[in-house]
């Protein structure tokens, strides 16, 4: 984890967790036996469009990095943007990265064969919870970060110190590791038979716990309480600070400066619920129907399109964003065009 700091304001905060996961070898159960691999499901058995969606996939992940690769870069290299709003951005910036990269580029492989090794799918399984629930976290740590800039103006550079916004961000990271090392050690518990198909374009817990024949009513505890407390707490807080926003709003008397607060907000509120309306939306698919592509494809958007669309939501949105990311690209393509000369 690296924390890169100005004498002045703070500039990022990247992290690149490595964590180290042993594996239980040789367990003994009656039905059990060794898991060398499961089998993903096949996007398509037609070769033709096999292909075509290779291309598809390849391009949005490549867009996705691109996009945030930029968001980080802008953040770290213009001083503008040496603020705690820029600075959580650029963190879930860097967050959307990893949480493609756990996914995408597996899948792109798999194209040819549906197989993913026991040890990659447990590691997998652990970095796509880690992401995800960092994200959450740096969700909520926004709209804390909007709900004190607008409700305590006068107190923001106070409250949102350098200090205080690395903490946050060390503590989100703290519990994303503590959630997922709880799911990833209990998964390592269980036992797998005969089923080895993920019906899923990547390994997910929930299905992989559904393929267990041994006990899983301690795993499925685990999810319900891990979701409605690691997951129910960050939306709690985003909802908190958006009604204290709201109240704020109305209490002023210039229609220009609630339109500066709704413009303000409507970039994080865009990106919160694109964020959540596709977890729901995948929840909601596998719940009412019953089809495993179905769900498949949703998994999939879950963990693409957000992730490809919150840089665009919020450079959009942003004039000054916008014009500070054209400069970095004349910059970077001036400095290609050297190279190549």
């Amino acid at each position: 984890m690296l924390l890169l700091l100005n004498q002045g304001p703070l500039t990022l905060l990247s992290f690149h967790p490595i964590f180290s996961i042993r594996f239980i070898r040789n367990m003994e159960h009656r039905n059990h036996t060794d898991v060398s691999e499961f089998f993903l499901l096949e996007l398509t058995d037609d070769p033709e469009l096999q292909s075509l969606l290779f291309l598809f996939f390849l391009s949005m992940y490549l867009v996705t990095i691109l996009e945030n690769m930029l968001i980080v870069l802008n953040v770290i290299s213009d001083s503008q943007f040496h603020t705690p709003m820029y600075f959580f951005l650029s963190n879930l910036s860097f967050t959307d990265i990893c949480l493609s990269t756990t996914t995408i580029p597996k899948m792109l492989m798999n194209i040819q064969s549906q197989s993913i090794t026991y040890t990659g799918c447990i590691t997998q399984i652990y970095f796509v919870l880690f992401f995800a629930s960092l994200e959450n976290f740096l969700l909520a740590i926004m709209a804390y970060d909007r709900y004190v800039a607008i409700c305590h103006p006068l107190r923001y550079t106070v409250i949102m110190n350098t200090n205080f916004c690395g903490l946050l961000i060390l503590v989100s990271l703290f519990i994303s590791i503590v959630d997922t090392l709880l799911h990833s050690l209990m998964v390592l518990q269980l036992t797998f038979c005969a089923d080895l198909e993920i019906p899923l374009f990547f390994c997910e817990v929930v299905q992989l716990i559904k393929l267990a024949c041994s006990d899983t009513l301690i795993n499925n505890i685990l999810i319900y309480f891990a979701s409605s407390v690691f997951g129910g707490i960050p939306v709690c807080g985003i909802i908190f600070s958006y009604i204290r926003i709201v109240s704020s709003v109305l209490r002023m008397p210039s229609v220009g400066g609630k339109y500066k607060v709704f413009s303000v907000c409507g970039s994080h509120l865009s990106v919160v619920f694109l964020f959540y309306g596709t977890g729901l939306g995948v929840y909601i698919s596998s719940a009412l129907i019953n089809s495993s592509r179905n769900t498949a494809v949703a998994s999939v958007i879950y963990t693409v399109v957000p992730q490809m669309l919150n840089p665009f939501i919020y450079s959009l949105r942003n004039r000054d964003m916008k014009v500070a990311l054209r400069k970095l690209i004349d910059k970077i393509l001036m400095v290609f065009q050297e190279c190549i000369l």
